[in-house]
């Protein structure tokens, strides 16, 4: 359940205000008054309002001329008008002025009541509405998991089982395993499955627009900050937030994080009313967080809290039998998402991925599918269009190695892997990761690790 919703109240007769007062403060809301146009406009200007109740007929400013500041100033708080003289043209002025609705005095403590709930659901419902348009082109909770092997199975039970819990899961896994993925899909499949469905990801922000982003903030909490912003946490209420690379939160986070685990509520930047929100944490991460907790990075009871429930994903070296599956699939969606025609492995493409180390897991697998589609002319691929890395590098004959290609450690093959991927990106390490399936962080540790050079 979220927060006590806060609502404005404007007008210049003292009895109205003390009177609606009491019905919605009796009701559990938290309500301020004032008792003019002007200083309905400073109140809004000092905090923020899930709602305001406004008189349209004030000295020196009607309700329509406060909301229309309101909306000049970027306010977009939801505005009921009152009024005694309600005729169809207070109604078209009012709808035209931006009103969300209008009421006509005197009216029943229930009718008042009835209006703000609806309102205030409306609202949350807009919120909800906006947010997900925003996130339109990210990839729906449809897509399938692909595979038979007994690994994926053991995970895909492990989902299961942890699907109809309320408890924290942490997701573990290497960059590209598809961790994202059982996320969604321990989502799908729990009773919260008709609730938001809503991710972030923690490496790829600032420690304090992470913030912002989880907990939301008020407006002038921070320069730049021009208007309210719910976060991520109170949009979720109900469902289940995804918070993609965990280890990566700056500390001060994580104790702010740890108390929303714990106590499930929490503050918006720059206001110190507490909103309570009822949210399941999934969280992921490609690092050891024992080691991280051991060296002093992440909290170790922040760590305990998450891992109450631990699903492994298993690394495409795990499931090798998958690839072919995998490796068609792929191509049948990208025929799809680019209206060509459909098109097979050559046999000895099918070869090569099977012998490959895939450093960068099924992502990687789909980035090098998707290339080799567009490129290839004919119906059938070879291996010469599985990539720089994949058919020239990595795939060196042996001289009498298993499978007819020579046997390395496996960091080796990824380093060489790599280094090839860098320098058919001619250095461009973004580039690069996103042909690899990686993070660029996690390239950027890895060439840093292995002391990689552009040669000159």
């Amino acid at each position: 359940m979220t927060a006590t919703a806060r609502i404005l109240v404007v007008d210049d007769d003292a009895l109205m205000r003390d009177s609606l007062t009491q019905t919605l403060s009796g009701a559990g809301y938290e309500v301020v008054t004032a008792p003019s146009g002007r200083h309905g406009l400073d109140e809004a200007g000092r905090g923020s309002f899930d709602l305001v109740l406004t008189d349209l007929k004030m000295p020196n400013m009607t309700g329509i001329e406060m909301l229309q500041e309101l909306r000049r100033q970027g306010d977009e708080t939801p505005v009921i008008l009152l009024t005694a003289y309600a005729t169809v043209d207070t109604a078209v002025s009012a709808m035209k002025g931006g009103a969300a609705d209008y009421l006509m005095k005197p009216f029943q403590r229930d009718t008042i009541l009835i209006a703000v709930q609806k309102m205030l659901n409306n609202e949350r419902l807009r919120r909800e509405n906006a947010f997900f348009r925003r996130e339109a082109g990210r990839e729906g909770l449809s897509r399938p998991v692909v595979g038979a092997s007994r690994a994926l199975k053991e995970a895909l039970g492990l989902v299961d089982k942890y699907a109809p819990s309320a408890g924290t899961v942490l997701i573990r896994g290497e960059s590209g395993t598809g961790k994202e993925l059982f996320a969604r899909l321990l989502h799908q499949r729990g009773p919260r499955r008709e609730k938001p469905f809503l991710s972030v990801n923690c490496a790829a922000l600032s420690a304090g627009l992470l913030e912002s982003e989880l907990f939301g903030h008020e407006k002038g909490a921070f320069t730049g900050a021009d208007r309210r912003t719910i976060g991520r946490f109170e949009i979720a209420d109900g469902g289940t937030l995804l918070l993609d690379e965990v280890s990566e939160i700056d500390t001060h986070l994580q104790a702010k994080l740890l108390r929303v685990l714990q106590e499930k509520e929490f503050e918006r930047v720059g206001n110190p009313r507490t909103i309570k929100v009822d949210v399941r944490v999934i969280a992921t991460t490609n690092r050891n967080l024992e080691a991280e907790t051991a060296a002093g990075r992440f909290r170790e009871d922040l760590y305990f809290r998450l891992s109450q429930l631990v699903l492994d994903v298993p690394s495409l070296r795990e499931r090798t039998e998958d690839i072919p599956l995998l490796a068609s699939h792929f191509l049948a969606s990208a025929a799809q998402r680019n209206g060509g025609p459909p098109r097979r492995l050559a046999p000895d493409a099918a070869d090569a991925l099977a012998a490959y180390s895939w450093p960068g897991n099924v992502r990687e697998l789909e980035n090098q599918i998707e290339r080799a589609y567009l490129l290839c002319d004919g119906e059938e691929i070879g291996p010469e269009l599985l990539g720089v890395a994949v058919g020239a590098n990595a795939l060196r004959p042996a001289r009498g190695g298993a499978g007819g290609f020579a046997a390395e450690p496996m960091e080796e093959i990824e380093r060489a892997h790599i280094a090839a991927m860098l320098r058919h990106t001619n250095w461009h390490q973004k580039r690069a990761a996103e042909l690899l399936g990686i993070g660029v962080r996690t390239l950027r540790e890895k060439v840093k690790r292995w002391n990689l050079r552009q040669e000159n």
